[in-house]
């Protein structure tokens, strides 16, 4: 078993949770993810590990689910069955002098390490993290400990910076700023058009795919994807890829297949607090 050690709400239905897996903290790199189950007949879910400290794992989560949600209603003390990793290939941040991590909404959970691992390598990192409004808006400051600029934007400009990170990494990359290396991690639309507006400018952008997971080893099929043609598996040959290789449009299509059925298992979901059925908000 594995207790939950601390529970916090980053923003609405966002929660951060540390969770005691000495074996897991001791090996996991950024990048990489884990596999738990909040029961023992549940179903087994993905969650990219978010920072280690000492025998703790740190997870971020939305609630968006019925896994998710009974996650949430975990409390301090509580245990979970299953907490597996890590699993997938960690973040390559050997060697790269300059870097742009753009995150966006809950992609700043998975964005948020990439960028501690090359700071602590010395290389000056820009991070640009968009989201929908201020409200919304997370991890602030562990972004601004862990690089040189940072450029939190929001749709609506609530924030008072007002745009999608797209423009403002397109601002940069005019101004003549020269990255090895682009990292993107968000909604798979946001990173197909980072991924287009880095091509022209021939840097090379990596891509975090955290596709449908069911056993993390490859044999589910679940998570496939076609990278330069060829077809991969997101939680063994990634999660991340080139995204200038990857068929973004054929990820999203395979994304939107399963939205019936995670309606259909919200729907049902009984809160064990308040015995009711408690619908998630998404972001």
């Amino acid at each position: 078993m594995f207790k939950i050690l601390t529970k916090e709400t980053l923003a609405p239905s966002i929660k951060r949770m540390r969770v005691h897996a000495p074996a897991v903290a001791k090996k996991a790199k950024a990048g990489q993810f884990i596999i738990l189950r909040v029961s023992d007949d549940g179903e087994r879910i993905p969650l990219t590990v978010a920072d280690t400290d000492g025998d703790a794992v740190t997870i971020i989560f939305q609630e968006v689910g019925a896994t998710t949600m009974a996650l949430g209603e975990k409390n301090v003390g509580d245990t979970l069955p299953d907490f597996v990793g890590p699993l997938g290939k960690p973040s390559e941040v050997e060697g790269v002098k300059r870097a742009c991590v753009v995150g966006g909404g809950l992609g700043i959970a998975i964005a948020y390490p990439t960028a501690k691992a090359l700071h602590n390598l010395g290389a000056q990192v820009d991070i640009i993290a968009g989201f929908r409004n201020a409200d919304l808006i997370m991890l602030e400051d562990e972004m601004r400990a862990v690089c040189d600029d940072l450029t939190v934007c929001t749709d609506d400009g609530s924030n008072g910076k007002k745009g999608l990170v797209t423009q403002f990494l397109k601002e940069k990359l005019d101004a003549g700023v020269q990255y090895d290396r682009v990292y993107a991690i968000g909604p798979v639309i946001m990173m197909k058009f980072v991924a287009a507006t880095t091509k022209p400018y021939g840097v090379k952008t990596i891509v975090s795919m955290n596709s449908t997971m069911v056993d993390g080893t490859g044999m589910c099929g679940g998570c496939r994807l076609t990278v330069g043609g060829e077809t991969k598996f997101a939680c063994v040959d990634g999660p991340e890829f080139d995204g200038h290789q990857v068929d973004f449009d054929e990820a999203m299509r395979r994304g939107a297949m399963y939205k019936s059925q995670e309606a259909a298992a919200k729907e049902r979901h009984v809160c064990r607090l308040t015995g009711t059925v408690r619908n998630g908000e998404g972001v």
